[in-house]
């Protein structure tokens, strides 16, 4: 997928598809999303991170996005949790997903929650590398 992305002129952020939708509003601090949190859930969050390639760490009001040319995933960190999604271009089955939203047929949000390090599996990371794939849009025909 080559086509350039779209910079909104207001705050920057950049998008897949002209004049995108978006709630404009600046990017906040990555840190306070994690403030009172145990220091597990930032090290799980760091480590998804971690996993991927190039990506950017969109720190907003309610929620930190993954983001290539779309986002794919989404984090939310409480106390002693970390709550998040995956977005995949199919239904995917795992131990780890409480639930599962299908928007279109390449279009399916599973909604998950971490609370130890171990939970995050092969498995699991190869779910979390295969959104990162749709957030290049590479289960997009060419």
């Amino acid at each position: 997928m080559n086509r350039s992305l779209w910079t909104c002129p207001r705050c920057g952020r950049t998008f897949a598809n002209v004049s995108q939708s978006h709630t404009c509003a600046p990017l906040g601090d990555l840190d306070r999303h994690f403030d009172g949190t145990d220091p597990v859930v930032r090290a799980m969050f760091d480590r998804l991170v971690g996993e991927l390639g190039p990506v950017d760490v969109l720190s907003e009001k309610s929620r930190i996005a993954l983001h290539v040319r779309m986002s794919f995933a989404a984090f939310m960190p409480r106390r002693h949790w970390l709550d998040g999604h995956l977005v995949l271009a199919r239904v995917a089955r795992h131990p780890l997903f409480r639930r599962t939203q299908v928007f279109s047929p390449r279009n399916v949000l599973h909604e998950f929650r971490l609370t130890v390090p171990a939970e995050i599996d092969a498995a699991f990371l190869a779910l979390l590398r295969e959104a990162y794939a749709v957030g290049e849009q590479r289960h997009h025909p060419s």
